[in-house]
């Protein structure tokens, strides 16, 4: 089993002037410490409008630094938003091929609808609509940086003319693309679109064996890929603290992975929130303990499992490789953890629990790519690309379209298009024609 963190950049009230600075830095320094570590991944959160909760707007400027600043880890979009109207499908593809590039090959494509209200309609998106979105954004963006040039694309909720998309990523045909799932349906899909599932949900051994079975039976024999190449994997996330003494881990981290789970029920279930007023870590501080919550509480226990010393997390996540999990990543940042004991946690999950997985994965990898050979074989037969431009369309620069415009007009009348003196000085003076 690989292993991953978590950049959420959770900032709970108050705040005070330079916290988001500081935030910001230390979780590059968090970064480059999981790098040196030999940990395997760092996912990077797209959320919007959701104050103390995630305050990683753009998770692609964030993974920019850490191209710089890394050298092994594998830097993951955890995800990007798919809908055009967050993200252009073209500037998702510049984006990701230049992140590529600049990390030497080592991007990861998660993708995802988003779900909260304040999100969707902040970017004025309907909420049937996004699923469809995510599906028609991410298949075309995985053809825009596959073809040469791309063909252009009339669609329900984009539409473009021919373009050559560039730069063109290092990874062929495209980096592997993941799909974000938050229960067992949306892990079926991604299986059936032959996409990795980052399953943002906390399970435990016997929930995760089941949902893996699921969806490597399901990528067996429904896999009819969205992408251009598939990704038969599965990550789960979980809480974590490590510590020598248990007691001390739970102390420091059984709060912010509470706090993690309470966010999430506040933006996407049952909150009321005011922007720019509502207090969510003094309202998760005064939560009431009903009869419903005691019952959550048990259930969330499940994201438990990587909060306590190290001889514990070496049989809670063993549990998890032993039922399937491909990567386990690691809520290391929430709440109010600092940065000091993040740190001091994920130095000590190096030295004693890592190396107990590391030997093992390379013995799983191998058996598990035997395995899948001719079911991913079988998969890829089913990739196509739409037919290449036979004869490209020339696309001609205004000024000339202006100019052959002009030329056409054979009747008289004064042609008020501005010329090229006109276009020079709309471009330097700002002057329009009138």
């Amino acid at each position: 089993m690989k292993f991953g963190i978590f950049i959420d950049l959770q900032l709970p009230r108050p705040w005070d002037e330079g916290d988001e600075a500081r935030l910001f830095n230390e979780a590059l320094e968090q970064v480059e410490l999981a790098d040196r570590l030999g940990i395997d991944y760092v996912w990077v959160q797209e959320h919007h409008f959701l104050e103390e909760y995630c305050h990683s707007s753009a998770p692609e400027v964030f993974l920019a630094a850490c191209t710089q600043r890394t050298k092994q880890i594998r830097l993951g979009h955890g995800i990007v938003v798919m809908s055009p109207k967050f993200n252009h499908p073209a500037r998702v593809a510049e984006r990701l091929a230049t992140l590529d590039i600049l990390s030497g090959g080592r991007v990861e494509w998660g993708s995802g609808e988003s779900g909260s209200r304040m999100e969707l309609e902040g970017f004025g998106v309907d909420f049937v609509d996004k699923r469809p979105m995510w599906a028609e954004a991410l298949e075309e963006a995985a053809k825009m940086m596959s073809m040469n040039p791309y063909p252009g694309f009339q669609g329900k909720y984009f539409s473009m003319p021919h373009r050559n998309v560039v730069p063109k990523p290092l990874q062929k045909p495209h980096p592997p693309i993941w799909a974000a799932c938050s229960n067992r349906d949306s892990l079926k899909l991604a299986a059936q679109l032959g996409l990795g599932g980052l399953t943002f949900a906390f399970v435990n051994p016997e929930e995760a064996k089941f949902w893996v079975d699921e969806y490597y039976e399901t990528f067996k024999k429904e896999c009819n890929p969205i992408g251009q190449a598939v990704n038969p994997n599965v990550a789960m996330l979980t809480g974590f603290m490590c510590h020598k003494d248990q007691d001390t881990a739970v102390n420091l981290g059984y709060d912010g992975a509470q706090f993690f789970a309470y966010g999430l029920g506040h933006y996407w279930r049952d909150g009321i929130h005011t922007p720019g007023k509502t207090d969510l870590w003094e309202e998760f501080k005064k939560r009431p303990v009903t009869v419903d919550q005691k019952i959550e509480k048990e259930r969330k226990k499940a994201g438990m499992r990587g909060i306590g010393n190290p001889k514990q997390l070496i049989e809670n996540f063993r549990a998890l490789e032993d039922a399937g999990v491909d990567q386990l990543i690691l809520l290391q940042q929430c709440g109010t953890y600092r940065h000091e004991d993040i740190c001091e946690s994920l130095k000590l999950f190096a030295e004693e629990v890592l190396p107990q997985f590391k030997e093992r994965e390379e013995k799983r990898i191998k058996i598990k790519e035997r395995e899948l050979a001719p079911f991913i074989e079988a998969a890829n037969q089913k990739i196509s690309l739409p037919d290449p431009l036979k004869d490209i369309p020339p696309v001609e620069a205004y000024p000339l379209i202006w100019e052959k415009m002009s030329a056409a007009n054979t009747q008289g009348t004064p042609d008020r298009r501005p010329g090229m003196t006109a276009f020079w000085q709309m471009q330097v003076g700002g002057k329009r024609s009138k």
